[in-house]
């Protein structure tokens, strides 16, 4: 009998070991997909014109280039728009944080008349594409001569049904018992809020708050419209410029701008990812 359940338990181990190794090769296989866009634009960054162009697929040039970072900011003003792309991701972060927020924690931990019908339509905002509001967000900035301005950019974009939505469910799962003791202390709502809400959400807020600025970042199509001049541009803009200078694509300068526009992304991850990462396992262990 012994013989029998250490074989059966031998079976056991060895199915468990090839189950990890085929997940975890899956993985390395998946991580392999999605990085190699990534690396191989770093790699032709790195190139010469004629490299990229080359018949034979290579991920790193011979000699790198280093220069041609040093092209792709001073071709178009780089400067400028890395500052203006600071200046609108920045100021949505923060508008849509507070926004999203107050109202979260209002509608997840207040009770007053018509709520669930007021966050309904909340809710149906957030279903709706952007693109359609679009137009009629247009011509009201028209007719308030805020076109090709900081403000015409920033606050069309301060509110986020997204944001609102995940706190609130954030802050609707929250223990009652938390906010029970806060009031025996005599704290008010805005001090449950930032005393005892914000100090037990870090991680959500953290994962909310890169997402944010990530997808401001990298916002395309609202700076392309509301923004007229060239000074006013952000940098998802600014690569466009950068592939429209000469008749033939300077890809491997296209691709040193790319890199340039993903950097700051990458180092905010590297220094908030262990925020990010307890944002999304709270997250998906209360969602």
């Amino acid at each position: 009998m012994d013989s029998v359940h250490r074989i059966r338990s031998n079976r056991a181990m060895a199915r468990e070991v090839a189950r990890n190794v085929i997940l975890h090769l899956l993985i390395a296989l998946a991580a392999a997909l999605v990085g190699f866009p990534f690396f191989y634009m770093i790699g032709s960054s790195l190139k010469t014109l004629s490299e990229v162009y080359s018949v034979s697929l290579s991920l790193w040039p011979r000699v790198p280039q280093w220069h041609n970072y040093v092209v792709a900011w001073t071709s178009v003003p780089f400067a400028r728009f890395t500052l203006n792309s600071i200046i609108f991701a920045t100021a949505i972060t923060v508008a849509k944080f507070t926004m999203g927020l107050t109202a979260g924690f209002a509608f997840g931990r207040l009770h007053f008349p018509k709520k669930e019908w007021l966050f309904f339509f909340i809710l149906i905002t957030f279903m709706m594409p952007s693109q359609i509001t679009l137009v009629p967000r247009f011509m009201l900035l028209r007719d308030l001569r805020w076109i090709n301005t900081y403000q015409g950019m920033i606050i069309p974009e301060f509110s986020s049904a997204f944001v609102t939505f995940l706190l609130h469910q954030h802050f609707k799962s929250l223990p009652d018992e938390l906010f029970d003791a806060a009031k025996i202390d005599g704290a008010g709502y805005v001090r449950q809020m930032l005393q005892v809400a914000v100090p037990v959400s870090k991680p959500i807020i953290s994962t909310l708050l890169l997402l944010t600025f990530v997808a401001a970042w990298n916002e395309y199509l609202w700076p392309m419209v509301v923004t007229s001049t060239l000074e006013m541009r952000t940098l998802p803009i600014g690569l466009q410029f950068l592939k429209t200078l000469n008749e033939v694509p300077q890809w491997h300068i296209v691709c040193a701008g790319a890199v340039i526009v993903v950097a700051p992304l990458m180092a905010l991850y590297v220094a908030t990812q262990k925020q990010f990462i307890e944002g999304a396992i709270q997250g998906a262990l209360k969602g």
